[in-house]
């Protein structure tokens, strides 16, 4: 049996260095850049100081390892943008995918219904923001975020009120199993902690059923934690997983 080239690529770099570093390597059209990550240094500063003669920035494969795996992504571009008043189509037609009400249920998907739920987030009037990830250009799911105090029932039972809440979903079914809820998760740090600078941790609660979501939010770098009930709008309790990354460690 072919030893998988990740697997060569690991062993390689366990060989290579020692000691208590975090060790790293990106990925680069069938080229693996070794590094690790210095002191007082995130992960993210690593990666890049890893790569820098390349002119884009590596991106998350898989951070749950003990080797922290990125990849320089020449073809696909994601970025994450407010959500306007003009996505709300795209919006109450993701909501109503079979695969994401499953996880995030929503009562009325007509588009005067998800007008009124997500208009005044959209429109800057709560705590909440919404955005909308593309992914060359195409709009492809959805974000949005919050400090998690701002919603005092949630943050009883979070390990950091302070904390910066987000939840996503990839509206588009073709778009599913190719990557891209880490991509835009990934996409979207740098803008939350632009609007919270303060932040010292993000947090995540998916379904603990959940597992797509679980392993996204492994890859890019949190931990999971406690589970807890957690009351839904239509007056049911899901049982979640509680996940926390640490941003001066993965993203500086």
């Amino acid at each position: 049996m072919v030893e998988p080239a990740a697997g060569r690529t690991t062993r390689r770099l366990r060989a290579r260095m020692s000691g208590s570093a975090v060790r790293l390597v990106v990925h680069d059209r069938g080229h693996d850049l070794l590094g690790a990550v210095h002191e007082a240094e995130s992960w993210a500063a690593a990666a890049r100081r890893t790569v820098a003669s390349r002119p884009v920035d590596p991106v998350p494969v898989d951070l749950s390892g003990e080797v922290k795996q990125f990849l320089v992504d020449h073809d696909n571009r994601v970025a994450v943008r407010p959500m306007t008043p003009g996505d709300l189509p795209d919006m109450a037609r993701w909501l109503a995918a079979d695969h994401v009400r499953r996880w995030w249920p929503t009562d009325d998907t007509t588009l005067e219904g998800v007008a009124a739920r997500y208009g005044p987030s959209i429109d800057g009037m709560t705590p909440t923001r919404m955005y909308v990830a593309e992914v060359n250009g195409r709009s492809v799911g959805f974000l949005q975020d919050y400090r998690v105090r701002d919603h005092p029932d949630f943050a009883m039972l979070t390990p950091d009120p302070d904390a910066i809440g987000v939840d996503y979903a990839i509206g588009e079914p073709s778009w599913l199993g190719r990557g891209f809820g880490a991509r835009l998760l990934w996409a979207w740090m740098p803008r939350a902690l632009r609007r919270f600078p303060d932040a010292r941790s993000l947090f995540a609660a998916p379904d603990h059923r959940n597992a797509a979501s679980l392993r996204v939010l492994d890859k890019v770098g949190f931990s999971r934690g406690v589970w807890f009930d957690e009351p839904q709008s239509g007056g049911c309790v899901a049982t979640v997983v509680g996940c926390t990354l640490d941003v001066a460690t993965v993203l500086g």
